[in-house]
């Protein structure tokens, strides 16, 4: 029985495995220069975020997606279920599709930050215009790319995943040891005082929702649970390993560029290219290194188009699920010969538009890093939600569904699943609370004012569209096969209710 779980799917997914594919969605480079504005306190944040919100949240997704018919649909099955709720799960999974969206305007800004330095094009990162068409070019290149299916999807990623995070980390690392090891000016403090952020200034506080950033998508690994060889050994291991891994590696990196570059000289997203040109200068006395600083950058550049590309298709499978629940216009679900959801890509075209044109032209002129910062916070204030909702299904799925047959239970027991809730949930709302505060990597007023009223517009926008697109359901209803439904029964008796319900509706009216 060691070999397959209570659905029959065989558990054909090692310990390596897994921790390589969660790996992959959970650690980025070019989030360093982010991290470094925090200097010697971005270990402090690492810590918080890795203890109390990366593992928690990890090991409430895998409970929840190893629920007895809980695995399909990713949240919007867990929120649903739990809730008993279609209009919530469809909320909780429109975010986490939503959040992407501005995270691809994030990631083609640090393209456009790096090749602006590469190619010696300043126009590049800092004319809003030549900015504007410069994400939209490099977003549109990589949706066609994926117009032929993703058979190469996976090697794309895992080579990016190498050489992009990897090989340009440890790149990053040894230069900056060298540099240390060499004496030269460090432009941190280092010590107790330093290690704690200051709660007094809250914008001090608010790079740690980039930190929230760096750790999400580890709910997108707890669906493959049910695959995972002896998860109730293998799931904790994996998720400890790459905890630490992800906290030694984001407070390196922000260590590294926080001791070479003043906070307010860095650039978010040319930043890489800034630290890794002066610790090379610094070390060699000279700029002949300047071919393998275009090649770490370049790397990097790749990196970032796979994790694009792995993104710009995957969550649409949720998406689809939805519309199987009369959540969504059944057009969502629509491909091309080769699988791809040629509707989703035209629709992340769309919304990847509006972000570009928003942030781009609405922080100071597309220049500096108010741009990038809102996409950063915001992205992660809209993933945030998804976690809330993901919180309040595990509270549920624990007090009211706990004799629901699960293959994996967090240790412990009630008062360790409580706790791991708590913690999820606090850290949850201490990011989201913060996030709205400007930071001091902002060193004027009008930048400030200008990343708040960006922020709470856009975020505003956010919370806004799933509620309209969810009012629709009763006119999406009419279009549903209940018996093409795989999830919970309680959904398809309440799916044939409503299409009674409208129905009948539908008569009276028409005599």
């Amino acid at each position: 029985m060691s070999g397959s779980n209570s659905t029959g799917a065989k558990r054909n997914l090692t310990l390596f495995g897994f921790f390589a594919m969660t790996a992959s969605m959970v650690m980025a480079v070019y989030e360093y220069p982010s991290f470094g504005t925090s200097g010697f306190a971005c270990i402090f944040f690492a810590l918080l975020g890795g203890i109390f919100w990366f593992l928690p949240m990890a090991f409430m997704a895998a409970e929840m997606a190893s629920v007895d018919g809980w695995s399909a649909g990713g949240v919007f099955g867990w929120v649903g279920n739990s809730l008993h709720s279609d209009r919530l799960g469809f909320m909780a999974l429109f975010f986490q599709w939503f959040q992407i969206t501005v995270g691809y305007v994030t990631m083609c800004y640090v393209i456009i930050g790096l090749l602006s330095e590469i190619f010696n094009w300043q126009a590049l990162n800092n004319t809003a215009w030549i900015k504007f068409l410069a994400v939209l070019v490099i977003f549109g290149i990589i949706t066609l790319l994926q117009l032929g299916g993703t058979k190469y999807t996976t090697t794309i990623a895992k080579i990016g995943f190498i050489s992009g995070i990897l090989v340009s980390a440890i790149i990053l690392f040894i230069f900056a040891i060298i540099y240390l090891a060499q004496g030269h000016p460090v432009q941190i403090k280092f010590g107790a005082r330093e290690f704690f952020p200051s709660f007094a200034n809250m914008g001090n506080l608010t790079i740690f929702a980039t930190f929230i950033l760096a750790y999400t998508g580890v709910e997108a690994s707890g669906s493959h649970i049910d695959e995972l060889e002896k998860p109730e050994k293998n799931y904790p291991a994996a998720m400890f390993i790459l905890v630490v891994i992800a906290i030694v590696f984001d407070s390196l990196g922000g260590i590294a560029v926080a001791s070479a570059i003043p906070e307010e000289k860095l650039s978010l997203n040319s930043g890489l290219f800034q630290t890794l040109q002066y610790l090379m200068y610094k070390v060699t006395g000279s700029y002949i290194l300047d071919w393998l600083l275009d090649i770490v950058c370049i790397l990097v550049c790749f990196g970032i188009v796979a994790e694009i590309g792995s993104w710009v298709v995957g969550p649409s499978a949720g998406l689809r699920d939805s519309a199987q629940y009369g959540m969504m216009p059944m057009g969502i679900k629509k491909v091309n010969k080769h699988n791809v959801p040629t509707t989703v890509l035209v629709i992340n075209c769309i919304l990847v538009l509006c972000w570009d044109a928003l942030l781009t032209f609405g922080g100071s002129s597309g220049a500096g890093n108010v741009s990038i910062l809102v996409a950063e916070t915001l992205t992660t204030c809209i993933y945030l939600v998804t976690y809330l909702f993901m919180c309040a299904s595990y509270y549920t799925l624990i007090f009211k569904w706990k004799t629901l047959h699960r293959t994996y239970n967090v240790p412990g027991g009630i008062v360790a699943k409580t706790i791991v809730a708590v913690c999820g949930t606090l850290t949850s709302l201490f990011a989201l609370v913060v996030s709205f505060f400007p930071s001091t990597a902002l060193d004027t007023h009008s930048a400030q004012v200008e990343y708040e009223v960006l922020l709470v517009i856009a975020f505003v926008i956010a919370i806004i569209i799933p509620i309209v697109i969810s009012a629709f359901h009763k006119s999406y209803i009419s279009k549903i096969d209940p018996s093409q439904l795989k999830l919970l029964n309680y959904r398809m008796v309440k799916l044939q209710k409503a299409q009674a319900k409208a129905q009948g509706e539908s008569a009276n009216m028409g005599s």
